[in-house]
């Protein structure tokens, strides 16, 4: 792609765009306007479409119709795409909405699919977190690759979109171009949830710590639809108006609108939410979350923020904490719990989901880390299985006699610690440590042992090993 028209294209981004923030210019409604318009597929009204401002949610008429009005803090009008349509994008970055401004008209025109959203797959990038130029040469020449590479091996008329959960750049919001780039040559769809890093500091409160997202990438919760999953995307960082200070919590305004949204997805249909700081454990007002979601059955979070990847199950949902497109923020191959750099990877079909970790440069079949260690007169197995979670099963061999299944502990990755661990290291970003993980496996052998292996057999029944010599 011409870098050149892709800028023009996303001019919106570049230059000026800095300086008019502070002038509130994307909403001039008065209170009190109606707004109206249409949805419609050719010269075809579409009935049923969920429409919404962020506050109020209607549905669209028997010709397509809509009408609305809108909350006095409401920034934009958006459309929660049906299933079997194409998703609106600018360059493939998510463009399924319009800024309120002079017009109270907005119309949504809709493409259909050529092919069954029912099978489908989306990508997940966490934290791509780039602060400078040389971080976005590592992800342009590492991660878009892969990434890309990854896509075609899904298939050639795979339908694939994909969603970032925050932190794309790192407080450098000049960066946010090429971050762009970098989704308009993976070519597909990308939808994007606000991080830490992401927000604006220095302007006020959390109601203002949006600005410069807004103005690029539009609303900062929402929902759209593909074949039987119902995807929404949250904003549960909240700025506490000192600079960088924030906390993990989902403002009262989106609960409500949460609730008005998922009137119209059923309770066995397939539920994805995407966000950046992970609910179960971070976000302060979990529980009042968790009482929206009551009755669904089917229920994935996606997160990340962490930089280390752990699966959780509370309540019934399944949370993905995802190990980091940066790793340890660009400072080696792995996160701080030795999970390598890279990416989610994710299959629907119908209302069944499927999954695996990616790690950047290497086949989708690397999914165990394993170290030998030397103690005093014996030796320590650990393997990191990054991706674990209770439906695994996780065995090891001595010189290919089967010994059973490895003790989970909790623990520190090796790798993690000779590249993180200490005040000197790693060059450049001394503040990156190892975390402590719990999906590390252990046992002791013989130091006669001459070789090990390590199996792992996740949830799906796929198989994956791991050997070294212990010599």
């Amino acid at each position: 792609m011409n870098r050149r028209s892709f800028l023009q294209g996303i001019g919106l981004i570049t230059g000026g765009a800095f300086i008019s923030l502070g002038a509130n210019a994307l909403t001039q409604i008065l209170t009190g306007d109606t707004v109206k318009g249409r949805v419609t597929a050719g010269k075809k009204g579409i009935k049923g479409v969920v429409i919404s401002d962020g506050f109020s949610v209607v549905l669209t008429d028997d010709k397509g119709n809509y009408e609305l009005t809108p909350n006095e803090k409401a920034k934009s009008i958006f459309m929660s795409t049906p299933s079997g349509y194409e998703f609106k994008t600018d360059y493939n970055v998510s463009k399924h909405y319009e800024n309120i401004g002079g017009s109270s008209h907005f119309d949504f025109k809709l493409e259909p699919l050529k092919v069954d959203g029912h099978n489908h797959h989306f990508i997940i990038w966490a934290d791509p977190q780039v602060k400078n130029k040389k971080d976005v040469k590592q992800m342009m020449d590492t991660s878009v690759p892969d990434t890309i590479a990854t896509i075609k091996s899904l298939g050639k008329n795979a339908l694939v979109h994909g969603i970032c959960v925050g932190d794309i750049v790192w407080d450098n919001h000049e960066l946010f171009p090429d971050y762009n780039e970098a989704v308009a040559q993976m070519g597909i769809p990308f939808f994007q949830a606000i991080g830490n890093h992401d927000m604006d500091y220095r302007m006020g409160g959390d109601e203002t710590s949006d600005v410069t997202f807004k103005q690029i990438y539009g609303p900062t919760y929402y929902s759209f639809n593909r074949g039987k999953a119902h995807y929404v995307v949250l904003d549960n960082v909240r700025y506490l108006g000192v600079e960088r200070e924030y906390d993990g919590y989902i403002t009262e305004d989106q609960l409500n609108w949460l609730a008005k949204d998922l009137q119209y997805v059923k309770k066995d249909q397939l539920l994805i939410i995407n966000l950046h700081i992970p609910v179960y454990n971070q976000v302060k007002n979990n529980q009042d979350f968790y009482k929206v979601l009551n009755g669904f059955s089917n229920v994935h979070i996606m997160s990340g923020h962490t930089h280390y990847h752990d699966n959780n199950i509370t309540n019934g949902i399944f949370e993905h904490n995802h190990g980091t497109v940066c790793g340890g923020w660009w400072t080696g191959p792995i996160c701080v719990d030795g999970t390598p750099r890279g990416y989610g990877v994710y299959s629907v079909t119908g209302t069944e989901l499927k999954w695996y970790y990616k790690s950047t440069g290497l086949p989708a079949e690397n999914q165990i880390s394993v170290y030998a260690e030397k103690l005093t007169d014996q030796m320590r197995l650990i393997a990191n299985v990054w991706n674990y979670d209770p439906q695994w099963k996780v065995v090891y061999y001595l010189d290919d006699k089967p010994m059973g299944a490895l003790s989970k502990e909790q623990g520190y990755d090796p790798l993690s610690v000779s590249l993180y661990k200490g005040d000197q290291l790693p060059a450049g970003r001394h503040f990156v440590e190892p975390h402590e993980t719990g999906h590390l496996f252990v046992a002791h052998f013989d130091p006669s042992v001459k070789k090990v292996r390590v199996e792992a057999t996740d949830r799906f029944g796929n198989k994956y090993s791991s050997e070294l010599d212990a010599k």
